[in-house]
């Protein structure tokens, strides 16, 4: 890989629409996809990456690019660090050699990029993947908790202390969970798995500095297709059940919770506050809507605006938006303090912008959550939970390991 260069040069063919775009990606590209929408890349010469620290210059390299079809725009894709600034974990934003792209309109098309005087090689061909059977459950001795529950419970605690002092008013901690898994780490098994579970989820797998970044985010960060923007944030969760009636009940709970509603309304205020000033027309959800994923419900709000000609691009709403209090909490200095000081581990790209732009400017990008980054034979898990007045220590553990047993059933099939 190299540096980007306007020398670059991409055409573009139409595929058939039953195309999977699971069967264009390759471990060391990059794939987002939700509801069969999204871009799959593989690497080789001559993709590129783009340079640490900043990636939000990469349209105006896109925009350089010659192409021989104009339906179609060259995309760049990858994921960005939960916290920039360059260094080991900043971002890996890539310019892949072959990419295939689905729109919204339903087409799929094939860019293929070459570079005048230089001898591309041959991409490997498409290769579906196909279900497999389930590995054995992870046993207590396969996993490494970071911090351990008791640390964790006591640093939510200090985050309610501080919350309590007017220090803050949100904070999101994290834990990690390292998994030996004893056996190689497929990353395109498990987007399979991922995708099948959870077919609303923005399911992603991107390179990152130590192997590769896999999740199905059910948060949308922000979209843009032309002059239109979305946003959807989510904020307070409660657990799924198998029983009707159970589950609905805990949804009702969720909807009916202060707390719940709190931690919610601190998002929808600073995603609106941001959003609105690069917008003619903006609007949103007047209350929280429940969604559900398939295991845990979350308290929801859409936004949908109309951008200010001339538009952002995706990329410099992502900049402007990330981290929002989903992720961070709010202020934002002040949680982004919290974390550092409580969380014994880098973020690295969890809790991240993962995502797609093109040379027009659109893109859609998610939050990098539900996820696990594989290295091999081993797995990091991270899970987060948001503290504001009245979180229970104990309830904000019982999340965190919610989401961890989820993942580790869908790390079985990787």
């Amino acid at each position: 890989m190299r540096a980007a260069s306007p020398a670059f040069r991409f055409t573009a063919e139409p595929l058939g629409d039953a195309f999977d775009l699971l069967a264009a990606y390759r471990p060391e590209g990059v794939f987002f996809e939700r509801g069969g929408r999204g871009v799959a890349g593989s690497l080789g010469v001559p993709s590129m990456t783009v340079g640490p620290p900043e990636p939000f210059g990469i349209v105006e390299t896109l925009r350089g690019f010659a192409t021989r079809h104009h339906d179609v725009a060259p995309v760049a894709m990858g994921a960005i660090a939960f916290e920039q600034g360059g260094g080991h974990h900043s971002h890996q934003i890539v310019i892949a050699r072959r990419t295939v792209r689905r729109t919204d309109r339903g087409r799929t098309w094939r860019l293929d990029a070459d570079e005048p005087g230089h001898e591309a090689d041959d991409p490997q061909p498409f290769q579906p993947v196909a279900g497999a059977a389930p590995h054995e459950p992870f046993n207590e001795l396969q996993l490494t908790p970071g911090p351990t529950p008791e640390v964790y419970r006591a640093a939510v605690a200090e985050a309610v202390e501080r919350i309590g002092r007017a220090e803050l008013r949100k904070v999101v901690l994290a834990r990690t969970i390292e998994v030996d898994a004893g056996r190689p780490l497929d990353p395109k098994t498990l987007v399979h798995r991922l995708r099948a579970v959870d077919p609303d989820a923005y399911v992603f797998a991107a390179p990152t500095d130590d192997g590769v970044i896999v999740g199905a985010s059910p948060e949308l960060l922000v979209s843009r297709r032309g002059r239109e923007v979305r946003s959807n944030p989510l904020a307070g969760s409660a657990p799924r059940s198998g029983d009707p009636e159970e589950d609905r009940a805990s949804a009702e709970a969720l909807a009916a919770s202060t707390k719940d509603q709190e931690e919610h309304v601190i998002v929808v205020e600073a995603v609106a506050e941001i959003l609105a000033p690069f917008c003619e027309e903006l609007t949103w959800d007047p209350e929280p809507v429940l969604r559900e994923t398939p295991n845990v419900w979350h308290l929801s709000t859409s936004f949908q605006g109309i951008l200010r000609d001339p538009a952002p691009t995706a990329v410099d709403l992502v900049a402007a938006l990330h981290p929002t209090p989903a992720i961070a909490g709010t202020p934002t200095d002040a949680a982004l303090a919290v974390i550092e000081e409580l969380e014994p581990f880098d973020r690295g790209r969890y809790a991240g912008p993962v995502g797609w732009v093109d040379a027009n400017g659109d893109g859609e990008w998610a939050i990098a959550l539900r996820c696990a980054e594989l290295r091999g034979d081993r797995a990091i898990l991270f899970a987060g939970a948001g503290i504001v007045a009245g979180s229970d220590p104990s309830l904000e553990l019982d999340e965190t390991e919610r989401k961890f047993r989820a993942f580790l059933d869908a790390l079985r099939w990787g």
